[in-house]
């Protein structure tokens, strides 16, 4: 990869995460409170955090407004990657996670704000500008209920016609649409892709027939993401399964996205598609082993690294 490049992520729904850590998840029972926090969310925010721990140059674009985006800007302020904002004038929204020791969790996540046209805009603009010193795009979450389901579809165009390659993890009709247009890749994980083929997955089969319909559907490569059971790739070279080691996951929260950045940074190092998935499982196993939704740096994913498993699918 060349260091003059960077890898842009963009986040159209930030958040305000608040995280909420409990003795135990059990229904219509009692749960004690053990601690509480806040952070500036967002899947491209995380993925952007893993890049720069791993050393690369990156650039997270993002709208924010109301009070709520002055408390995601302070939160922000902690972070050491390059960041871009878009100025909106709705509240951008908060998220509530409630989390156990076990590694249980429910999330509350709000819609998100309404976004205009003219703000809109200026989102796809602010992308389309860091293009041209850009080797990857990361489209990473859900759209607001008021964002057209195509825009995602908008911006693989642009990042085709710059050659800049992009990473598409998204979900429903967003995913659905933007498939079409051909993204470089794309990380659904299991719940994302079943409602994307409108099929429940439970057998490995499901998973290896799963990827292979995503493929087919127009991405040019795809990373199923099965937590604790690893993932499945799928590229025009074949298909893959990778294996993490078995390990006692504290918090599995931000463990897609840690996989998605991961396996976008492989890649543009140069390294090949299936140690590429390598990189994103470990990296993502890493990040379930931290407290809270911390994100695993490259030298506690090297550790996961050595002990996953890979091998070809042949059925």
């Amino acid at each position: 990869m060349n260091p003059d490049t960077t890898i842009l992520t963009l986040t159209v729904n930030p958040a305000v995460d608040r995280i909420i850590t409990v003795d135990r998840l059990v229904f219509e029972a009692r749960a004690y409170i053990l601690s509480t926090s806040e952070a500036a969310g967002g899947r491209g925010v995380n993925a952007a955090r893993v890049l720069q721990r791993f050393g690369a140059k990156t650039l997270a674009i993002l709208p924010v407004g109301g009070e709520v985006g002055k408390t995601l800007q302070e939160k922000l302020g902690h972070d050491k990657f390059q960041i871009e904002i878009v100025p909106i004038e709705a509240n951008v929204r908060t998220n509530l996670t409630i989390t156990d020791k076990q590694g249980l969790s429910v999330k509350l996540n709000e819609q998100g704000p309404p976004i205009s046209k003219a703000e809109l805009t200026a989102i796809q603009k602010a992308v389309e500008r860091h293009l041209q010193s850009a080797s990857w795009l990361m489209l990473c979450g859900s759209l607001p209920p008021t964002v057209d389901r195509h825009f995602y579809t908008l911006l693989i165009e642009s990042a085709n016609s710059h050659g800049v390659q992009t990473l598409l993890d998204a979900d429903g009709d967003a995913l659905l649409h933007a498939i079409e247009a051909g993204p470089s890749l794309t990380s659904p994980n299991q719940t994302e892709a079943e409602r994307l083929l409108n099929r429940a997955l439970i057998t490995r089969t499901h998973f290896i027939d799963a990827a292979k319909h995503i493929l087919a559907m127009g991405a040019k490569s795809v990373v199923l993401s099965l937590g604790s059971r690893g993932a499945i790739g799928a590229s025009p070279a074949g298909l893959i399964e990778v294996a993490p080691p078995r390990i006692e996951a504290l918090c599995p929260i931000g463990a897609g996205d840690a996989l998605a950045a991961a396996t976008v940074w492989a890649l543009a190092q140069g390294k090949r598609f299936d140690e590429a998935v390598r990189w994103g499982v470990a990296a993502g196993t890493a990040s379930a082993k931290l407290p809270g939704i911390s994100l695993a740096n490259l030298e506690q994913t090297e550790a996961i690294f050595a002990e996953t498993l890979i091998h070809e699918v042949t059925a």
